[in-house]
């Protein structure tokens, strides 16, 4: 069976990028590999830092389960179209886990969004999309997001 890792960051994008996977996997007889990659989060310096470490805890645990609880639901509306489908959720830079699963799923397929945001976002953020196009072991499907009602004008 072949396997298509669905990296989802589970914005407004993720319901589109999970459509286009769930179409090529119905062809293909394929499972469907969900992935939420969490960064990780900012380095406490102490006194420097505006929030305690309590505080930031705190929020990196509701991150971590508004995830686990999105992943699910993402996973029972692609079991309902009769697909075999895994979640993952991770901690660490983007590409690096998305290519590292990749690499060790022996994925056939990478699908995931492109966001659009420009040149100069891309320059001072980085692109994920970019980096895994790059480097990506498989063959990467990139879905294209719709434009920004100002950008039609």
């Amino acid at each position: 069976m072949k396997t298509i890792l669905v990296p989802v960051d589970l914005s407004a994008a993720t319901t589109k990028v999970c459509d286009a996977a769930c179409e090529l996997a119905s062809h293909l007889d394929a499972r469907l590999v969900l992935l939420h990659v969490e960064l990780p989060p900012p380095v406490m310096l102490a006194d420097y830092y505006a929030f305690d470490s309590g505080v930031m805890a705190e929020a990196v645990t509701a991150g971590e389960k508004f995830a686990e609880h999105r992943l699910k639901a993402l996973a029972r509306l692609v079991s309902r179209l009769q697909l075999e489908v895994e979640c993952q959720q991770v901690t660490g830079q983007a590409v690096a886990v998305i290519l590292a699963r990749a690499a060790t799923l022996k994925a056939d397929y990478i699908v995931l969004g492109s966001h659009g945001h420009g040149a100069v976002f891309d320059l001072l953020v980085g692109s994920t999309t970019q980096g895994v196009l790059r480097k990506a072991p498989c063959p990467v499907l990139v879905v294209p997001m719709a434009p920004s009602a100002r950008g039609r004008r």
